[in-house]
């Protein structure tokens, strides 16, 4: 066993982590407002003066597991209107496509316990384009591209500092902190570098008085008081390094023009660097905020390093094993990322992998938020709430948030999003299943799960619906995590399990509008893919039955069956559970052919395709014949079945082969369950091999739904011929867009009407591995569609998965396409090599679109690049 794997058995190493946000303001978090206006309450300029009330954010940012202390870097060029103490972006309103980070840099390496990590900031020389990137960009209308840093011609001539920050641990709680700055110009440029450690703020609000405190009576250390905090020193190798002092307090006299009974402010520092301003630091050197003074000058491709060590102990030789540990613990990371990657003989493929397991690890968050809390306000601190008007989540008042969770991107999305983390539990099981399981069981816990059983979409309103995906993940990484240590953990499955009835009830409850197993939800996490806002209530009891709500239950029901007959192997009173959930299959199976007295159903027997279906008042029904990744979902709800696995459950055998053999308008709805597949294996599938190749047909077809980088969200005839529909007097018009969305539907930086989305390739490339493993040779399809050859689904998953894969990776001309042709960044020596894994991919040239670092679900390519057993007769 590896020292790293190790280490992972031990939670105490997970304490301390990269648990710091990169950016806090604008959530709704610190939105105090009256009106909801989240994104006008807090800004970026702000943020320098104001302490925030939940979480912190920072530069490169590591603190322990309850954000007690934390530890970040700010630099200053000299030339920067305010030192960057956080990475810059643009607000929803600022960004002609919304909220966008206007940075860069780089996840480079991560391990499960943050024993080594590694990333690399990239800062100009010159100063910072703040302006020119708020200009622009309000400039532009939503039918041009993002205006990003990297086109402000910034960073021509090589005029930036490569800022390399690592750290490794000694101990849980003993950090070793190198930052290395390398001057890639041909001249000679200043650099401030300020090593910054401050205290999260809880003591403003009312509810204690105690205040730690930070002092140094000597350079180059930072004594530590804290009660409840191990770590009592910051040391710099350098002993004649001096510190500035001042508070983690809001400065109220600047931001609001009110009185303050503190002395020293949250900007202090920067006050004192940029406006010279004296009194803004203390100088009897305590606080509960101080940075390390180091003030560079670096030579023209000249590389410096300075050395720190955040530490419990108080010793005179600090830094003599330094470098030895240091070399220990990235040669350990080498180990642990060697031994599973052992398999993958590119190394252009070992490098993405690890670079998104990079991402995963680093996109850890400290995640506070107490809604009852937040919505009274604080004693000191009452909310102006106006409840007439639009005030969130006014009904998860039960919700108390202090966990460390994975985030979609910490920049962009610095909240957890329930959909998106089922997605990241999966390539987090290969390299910590425990963390993965951690995170599947957390959102389905009481202070999580709403009492109705509802689980929380994401901060910004959790209670908008989520496609139902948690049942899916929490198998797929109890497989993963048996495959990995040998034995199964039933106790894990049954938990989750418990809870997702609950959340099962609630779905049928709440989202099958006639009770006929038809099923909305609204946008389900798809943007804009309808041709109008999903949620929209229609005249006269008009509603829209979901083509993707109905399928997405269906998956979620034959999930929950497999669970169930998972758990019956060990306790077989969870038979009656796999009988329940197979019946309530069906019935969704057979809602999806009949609608209704015109029997029209979502299945559109022309066009062999699935559709929403709009439901009228008087019987009638309107399908709404736009072929979008709506019409795959159904894919997803396939499960295979070992003939085995029956023999060890004879009551669900039993009552199934009664209900098959008496209920024919159910059997038949399905796949033939008695015809036995390759090697024994039973199919359950919504799809009929008629119909699946059908689809297939329509989804392999480089003119609709097949990129040269994987499937497309929406059909590329829209292109030229858009889809136009009339609803209550309404004229609505769809066109194909493969990047930015050209409307504000769901906000400025969605679009499901053509971009390739992570998520949904991910489970299309896996159903595709599922129907390969029931048919075999037997069911292939004309691959690509038109060019007369044909090949079974194994072949066309791995197809796919190497299109995606494409996205990343060089091509013929040597570079990566999520780079958008930008040559700096495919071919100077200093970018090339670096990934970062977008949002989502423009349909047409695999371009990174929307948050740059969203290595959350578009990660699965790391579960994608590890080697898949299909070929060997098993799934997994």
């Amino acid at each position: 066993m590896t020292a790293e794997k190790q280490r992972i058995l031990d939670e105490s190493w997970k304490k301390w982590g990269p648990y710091v946000s990169n950016r806090q303001w604008g959530t709704v978090r610190e939105d105090y407002s009256s009106n909801g206006n989240a994104w006008g309450y807090t800004n970026y300029n702000d943020a320098l003066s104001r302490a925030y009330r939940w979480n912190e954010d920072g530069i490169a940012g590591i603190c322990d597991n309850k954000q007690r202390l934390c530890f970040a870097f700010s630099f200053w060029n000299r030339k920067d209107k305010m030192i960057k103490e956080r990475f810059f972006g643009l607000s929803n309103h600022q960004g002609n496509h919304g909220e966008d980070i206007k940075e860069i840099f780089y996840y480079l390496d991560n391990t499960p316990t943050h024993s080594y990590m590694k990333m690399v900031y990239k800062y100009p020389i010159n100063e910072f384009p703040y302006d020119e990137l708020i200009a622009e960009n309000a400039r532009r209308s939503k039918k041009e591209p993002e205006f990003e840093i990297v086109n402000t011609q910034i960073f021509d001539n090589r005029e930036y500092f490569d800022i390399f920050i690592e750290y490794a641990k000694i101990n849980h709680d003993d950090f070793l902190i190198r930052v290395t700055a390398v001057n890639r110009s041909d001249k000679k440029a200043q650099l401030v570098i300020l090593p910054t450690v401050w205290y999260r703020n809880d003591w403003s609000w009312g509810y204690g008085d105690y205040q730690p405190q930070l002092k140094s009576s000597v350079n180059g250390i930072i004594e530590i008081e804290h009660e409840s905090i191990s770590i009592k020193k910051l040391y710099a190798r350098d002993k004649n390094t001096k510190a500035f002092f001042c508070n983690n307090e809001t400065n109220s006299p600047k931001l609001f023009n009110s009185p303050s009974e503190a002395r020293f402010f949250k900007d202090g520092i920067n006050d004192y660097l940029i406006h010279g301003k004296a009194t803004a630091i203390n100088p009897e050197r305590t606080g509960t905020k101080a940075s390390f003074f180091i003030d560079a000058e670096l030579d023209a491709g000249e590389s410096q390093s300075f050395d720190f060590r955040l530490s419990p102990h108080d010793m005179e030789d600090t830094f003599f094993d330094f470098d030895e540990i240091f070399s220990l613990r990235k040669n350990e990371a080498q180990e642990f990322y060697d031994e599973f990657q052992t398999d993958i003989p590119n190394e252009e493929e070992k490098n993405i992998q690890r670079q998104a397991f990079a991402g995963l690890l680093w996109n850890k968050q400290f995640y506070y938020y107490n809604v009852s809390k937040w919505l009274k306000g604080d004693p000191n601190y009452k909310a102006d709430r106006n409840f007439h008007h639009h005030v969130r989540n006014t009904e998860w008042g039960h919700m108390q948030n202090k966990d460390i969770i994975s985030m979609p991107d910490k920049w962009e999305y610095p909240w957890f999003a329930t959909w998106d983390l089922a997605f990241h539990c999966v390539p987090f099981a290969i390299v910590d299943s425990g963390f993965a399981k951690h995170q599947l069981k957390l959102l389905t816990k009481e202070w999580y799960i709403h009492p109705n059983g509802q689980l929380p979409a994401y901060e910004w309103d959790f209670s908008d619906v989520n496609p139902p995906v948690h049942a899916w993940s929490t198998f797929r990484v109890f497989k993963i995590d048996e495959k990995i240590n040998g034995k199964p953990d039933i106790p894990f499955l049954e938990s989750v399990f418990q809870k997702l009835l609950l959340n099962f009830t609630w779905w049928v409850n709440r989202k099958d509008k006639k009770g006929n197993n038809v099923f909305g939800g609204g946008f389900l996490g798809l943007d804009n893919i309808g041709a109008f806002d999903r949620n929209m209530q229609f005249k006269n009891g008009d509603h829209l039955e979901q083509a993707d709500g109905t399928s997405w239950m269906a998956m979620f029901a034959l999930n929950m069956m497999r669970i169930s007959m998972e758990l019956a192997l060990y306790n077989p009173v969870y038979e009656d559970m796999a009988i329940k959930f197979f019946e309530h299959y069906l019935y969704i199976a057979e809602a999806m052919e009949n609608l209704g007295e015109t029997k029209n159903g979502l299945w559109n027997e022309e066009d062999g395709f699935f559709y929403d279906v709009l439901q009228l008042n008087n019987g009638d029904s309107v399908s709404l014949k736009l072929r979008s990744i709506v019409g795959l979902i159904p894919m997803f709800a396939v499960e295979i079945i070992e003939h085995e696995t029956l023999e060890k459950l004879p009551n669900f055998t039993k009552r199934m082969k009664w209900i098959l053999k008496n209920k024919p308008e159910l059997a038949n709805l399905v796949s033939h369950w008695e015809v036995e597949g390759q090697g024994g294996k039973h199919l359950m599938s919504v799809l009929r091999k008629t119909r699946l190749k059908r689809i297939l047909q329509r989804m392999v077809d480089e003119k609709e739904f097949l990129s040269d980088y994987g499937i497309r969200s929406m059909s590329k005839v829209y292109e030229e011929n858009p889809f136009r529909f009339t609803v209550d007097g309404q004229d609505f018009t769809v066109k194909y867009t493969p990047a930015e969305s050209d409307s504000r539907m769901f906000g400025g930086n969605s679009n499901w009407r053509g971009p390739i989305w992570f998520p949904i390739n991910f489970l299309i490339v896996e159903s595709l591995q599922r129907f390969h493993y029931y048919y075999g040779d037997s069911l292939q399809i004309e691959f690509p569609t038109g060019s007369g050859e044909m090949k079974d689904l194994l072949y066309v998953s791995e197809n796919l998965s190497r299109r995606l894969y494409s996205i990343f990776s060089k091509n013929e001309n040597g570079e990566r396409p999520f780079n958008g042709g930008n040559y700096l960044m495919n071919h100077d020596e200093h970018f090339k090599d670096y990934i970062m894994f977008y949002e989502y991919f423009n349909g047409d040239t695999g371009m990174g679109i929307g948050a740059s670092h969203q290595t959350g679900w578009t990660a699965t390519i790391a579960k994608l690049i590890q080697p898949s057993n299909v070929v060997k007769g098993k799934f997994s």
